[in-house]
C-alpha cells in the first residue's frame, strides 16, 4: 500500500481539486483509493465538517476520518505536544488506509496566519512514511520564483533526488504559446524536472470557466440581502461588470453569466437587465449597491423577469468597495457546490500523468475487480478510440443536445441530432450549450425522400407503399433506424422523449436480431462500490421462457465481456441448486442447461440464489462446488418482474450507479433511454452504442477471417 502526500508550494494552488483529480486518475487506472486529511482547515464561512473531506465525499462518494481540529494543533505546538497530534494522525490514517491500493493524503495550506504549515507538512509526510508530490501554481511568480519555491519546498523533505520525492503537479498555468513551450521554460529553470528522480506529472491549464461561483455563492460571501433568488442556485458568475454607463452602451455587456453591478437606484439599468432576461439571456444577476432599495414600481414592471428565474442581491457598500469585495471573493469551490467540483475533478485527472504514476507505484495486482471509475473510464476511452457515428432521432431535446455536445467535444463518438437546424441552435443558446464543430445536425425533412425506397424495398413482404414509408419516416426514430439499415451511422440511441417500444419496435422491422439470436433483452451496468456487476433482463422480456432465458444470459456474457467486466454468470432464483423445486426453479434449471450446451466455455450456474451468487461466503456454504457462487458478475434474473424489481432497489437503497438499458441481440446497436435519463446518461449510453458497434465489428472480422482461414 503506498501514500502520496500532497504538499503544497504555496498560495491559491488549489489543493484540494487536485486530491480529487488524482483520485480519479488513480481510481481510472484500476486502483482503490483512500482519501484523508489529517488537520482541518475551515474557510470563515464553512460551517460543520472540513470542507476537503465533504468534497471528496459528496463528489467521489469517499468517506474520510475526520481530521484534527486546526486548534487542537496549535494547542499541542504552543505545549511542545505535537507528537501526540501525530500519533492521532496515524491512528486516523489507518482508518483512511483499510483496504486500499493507495492512500491521497492532503497537506496544509500556507495561510497569513499560519506559517508554520511547511514543517508540520514535512513531519505528517515523515510520520505516514509517505511519497511526496508538490503541488505548484505560478500565481504572479515569474518562472524562476516559481522554480525556487518548488526547490526550496522539496528541500523541506528530503530534496528534489530522495526516493520519496516523486515529482510536481502544475496546476493553473496560464501560456499564450502553449503548454509544451512553458514546460520547456520550466525545465530551464529546473533542470531536475523530467529526470527519473523528479517527475512532472501532471500539467493542468487555467481554466476559468470551472472558477465561477454561483450566483448564491455570492450573496453569501458578500452577506447581501436577497430580492430574488430566482436561479441563483444555478447560474454562475462568469464575468463581472460595473455598470456606470448608460443603456445604450450597456446593451452589448448584458450576456449570459455576467453578474451586472450598478446603484439600487438606477432604474434604466435594472429595467435593461430584465428585458434581456426576457430575451433569454441568462444573467448571473443583478447586483445593487449604495443600500438604494429599488423603486416598488420598477420591480412590478420587471415581475416577468424576476420570476423567470434572473437573480436580485443587494448591498450596502458602494460599487467602488462592493467591486472590490467582488474580486478579492475566496474563490474555492463550496462544499455544496458537486456540479462544479464533478468537472473540476474530472477536468483535472485528464491532465495528470496517471500512467508515470501507476508505474511508480508499481503494485501487484491479481485478478482486476473493474472499478466504477475504471469502468467509466474504459467505457469513454474506447468510445473514443472506436471513433463511431451515432444518430440521435430526439435532436432537438435539450438534454440530448447537451449530451451530443460533450461527445463531440471529447471525442467519444460522432454524433448525428435529426433535426432542423434552426431548432437546435435556438435550444442551445436558451440553454447556454456550446456547439463543437463538426457536430452534425441532419433536417429530417430534407433527407426523408431517399430513404423511401429503400424502406419499400426492406418492408414489401409486409405491403410497403411509397406514401406509406414517406409517412412512417416522418417519424425520427423510424428515419434513424433507416440510416442505421444502410450502415449509415454506426448506432442509434433514443428514448428521452420516446418509449422503450417506439425505440425498439422499428429496430426490430428494419435491423433484425442478430445471427443466433431470436429476442431483444437489455443490460443493466451496476456500478458498485467495488466493482461493476451486470443485470439482465431488467427492461424487455416479461416473462421469458428456459431458451429465451439461456439466450438472455449469453447475450448479457457477450455484452460483460464488451464492456470488460470476466463474466461469471449466475443464474437466479429463489433456491440454490437442488434445494427446490416448482415450475418457476425448474426454468431456470433448464435455462442454464441450454445456455452451458451453447457455450461450454462460460462460467455460468444456476439456479442460484442472490446471496449465494454475490457474497462468497454464502456461496461456499450453499454451492461448494460452483464455479460462479459468491464471485458472480453477471445475475440473470428469471423474470422481468424480479430484474427491475432488484435493479431499481439496488441503486436506491445502496446509491449504486446504474449504466443502462443497453440493448442486446440486434444485428446493430439501438439503444434505449430512460425518460428520465440525465444527461450525463445519455452521454454514457451513447459510449456503450459506440463499443457496441466496435464489438460487433470486430465480430464480423473475426468470423470473415475464420471463414476465410477455413
Amino acid at each position: 500500500m503506498h501514500t502520496l502526500f500532497l504538499a503544497p508550494t504555496g498560495f491559491g494552488g488549489g489543493l484540494n481539486s487536485v486530491s480529487l483529480g488524482l483520485i480519479r486518475a488513480l481510481e481510472q487506472s484500476g486502483l482503490k483509493v483512500g482519501f484523508f486529511k489529517p488537520i482541518s482547515q475551515p474557510f470563515p464561512v464553512d460551517q460543520g465538517r472540513e470542507r476537503s473531506c465533504l468534497l471528496v465525499e459528496r463528489t467521489l462518494n469517499k468517506t474520510a476520518p475526520e481530521p484534527i481540529a486546526l486548534e487542537q494543533l496549535e494547542r499541542q505546538m504552543a505545549s511542545g505536544d505535537l507528537d501526540l497530534t501525530l500519533e492521532d494522525v496515524v491512528s486516523r490514517f489507518e482508518q483512511a488506509a483499510a483496504g486500499m491500493d493507495v492512500v491521497i493524503v492532503e497537506g496544509m495550506v500556507p495561510t497569513r496566519e499560519t506559517d508554520y504549515t511547511a514543517r508540520i507538512n514535512a513531519q505528517l509526510a515523515k510520520s505516514l512514511d509517505a511519497e511526496v508530490i508538490l503541488i505548484a501554481a505560478q500565481g504572479s511568480d515569474s518562472l524562476k520564483q516559481m522554480a525556487e519555491r518548488i526547490e526550496i519546498q522539496a528541500q523541506l523533505f528530503g530534496g528534489a533526488k530522495d526516493a520519496k520525492m516523486l515529482g510536481v503537479i502544475l496546476n493553473k498555468v496560464h501560456s499564450e504559446d502553449g503548454l509544451p513551450a512553458f514546460i520547456e521554460r520550466l525545465k530551464a529553470q529546473l533542470p531536475l524536472l523530467g529526470s527519473n528522480d523528479f517527475q512532472l506529472l501532471g500539467v493542468i491549464p487555467l481554466a476559468d470557466e470551472l472558477n465561477a461561483l454561483r450566483t448564491s455563492d455570492i450573496a453569501e460571501l458578500l452577506a447581501a440581502k436577497v430580492l430574488n433568488v430566482g436561479d441563483a442556485e444555478q447560474r454562475r458568475v462568469h464575468q463581472i461588470i460595473l455598470s456606470a454607463r448608460t443603456v445604450p452602451n450597456t446593451v452589448a455587456l448584458l450576456q449570459s453569466g455576467v453578474l451586472v453591478v450598478t446603484p439600487g437606484d438606477r432604474d434604466d439599468i435594472i429595467l435593461a437587465a430584465s428585458l434581456a432576461s426576457l430575451n433569454g439571456v441568462k444573467l448571473a444577476g443583478l447586483l445593487l449597491t449604495g443600500d438604494y432599495a429599488p423603486d416598488p414600481r420598477i420591480l412590478e414592471l420587471c415581475k416577468a423577469a424576476l420570476d423567470s428565474g434572473l437573480p436580485v442581491l443587494s448591498v450596502a457598500t458602494g460599487s467602488y468597495d462592493t467591486a472590490t469585495n467582488l474580486f478579492a471573493l475566496n474563490r474555492e469551490t463550496p462544499s455544496d457546490d458537486i456540479e462544479r467540483a464533478t468537472r473540476v475533478t474530472d477536468f483535472i485527472a485528464r491532465h495528470l500523468q496517471a500512467d508515470v504514476l501507476q508505474a511508480r507505484l508499481s503494485l501487484p495486482r491479481g485478478e482486476i475487480r473493474l472499478s466504477p471509475p475504471a469502468f467509466r473510464y474504459q467505457l469513454v476511452k474506447r468510445a473514443q478510440d472506436a471513433d463511431k457515428r451515432i444518430v440521435l432521432p430526439e435532436g432537438s431535446e435539450p438534454r440530448t443536445i447537451r449530451a451530443a455536445a460533450i461527445c463531440q467535444e471529447r471525442g467519444i463518438a460522432r454524433c448525428v441530432l435529426l433535426a432542423r437546424p434552426e431548432e437546435v441552435r435556438a435550444v442551445a443558446k436558451s440553454q447556454g450549450i456550446n456547439l463543437p464543430a463538426g457536430l452534425e445536425i441532419l433536417d429530417p425533412d430534407s433527407i426523408r425522400a431517399r430513404y423511401v425506397p429503400a424502406m419499400v424495398e426492406m418492408r414489401k413482404s409486409k405491403g410497403l407503399t411509397p406514401e406509406m414509408a414517406d409517412e412512417q419516416l416522418r417519424d425520427t426514430v423510424v428515419l434513424g433506424t433507416m440510416m442505421l439499415a444502410l450502415d449509415e451511422v454506426d448506432g442509434l440511441v433514443s428514448g428521452a422523449i420516446h418509449t422503450t417500444a417506439n425505440t425498439i419496435r422499428p429496430a426490430l422491422q428494419l435491423i433484425k436480431t442478430a445471427p443466433g439470436y431470436n429476442l431483444v433483452s437489455s443490460v443493466f451496468f451496476m456500478l458498485l462500490p467495488e466493482q461493476v456487476l451486470v443485470y439482465g433482463d431488467c427492461a424487455v422480456n416479461p416473462n421469458p421462457n428456459a431458451t429465451e432465458l439461456a439466450e438472455i444470459a449469453l447475450q448479457s456474457a457477450e455484452s460483460a465481456v464488451a464492456l470488460g467486466v470476466q463474466p461469471r454468470v449466475a443464474m437466479i432464483s429463489y433456491s440454490t441448486g437442488d434445494s427446490g423445486s416448482g415450475a418457476e426453479v425448474d426454468k431456470v434449471r433448464e435455462a442454464t442447461r441450454i445456455a452451458r450446451e451453447r457455450a461450454p466455455e462460460l462460467p455460468i450456474d444456476g439456479p442460484l440464489q442472490y446471496d449465494a451468487a454475490s457474497v462468497l461466503s454464502v456461496g461456499k456454504s450453499k454451492a461448494p462446488n460452483s464455479p460462479v457462487a459468491g464471485q458472480a458478475t453477471v445475475f440473470i434474473f428469471p423474470d422481468l418482474n424480479t430484474g427491475n424489481t432488484t435493479y431499481k432497489a439496488v441503486q436506491r437503497s445502496a446509491s449504486v450507479i446504474s449504466v443502462g438499458p443497453m440493448l442486446q441481440g440486434l444485428a446493430k446497436p439501438v439503444n434505449d433511454l430512460s425518460r428520465g435519463a440525465l444527461v450525463d446518461d445519455i452521454v454514457f449510453t451513447i459510449a456503450l452504442t459506440a463499443l457496441q458497434a466496435a464489438s460487433l465489428e470486430a465480430q464480423k472480422a473475426k468470423e470473415k477471417g475464420e471463414l476465410i482461414e477455413a
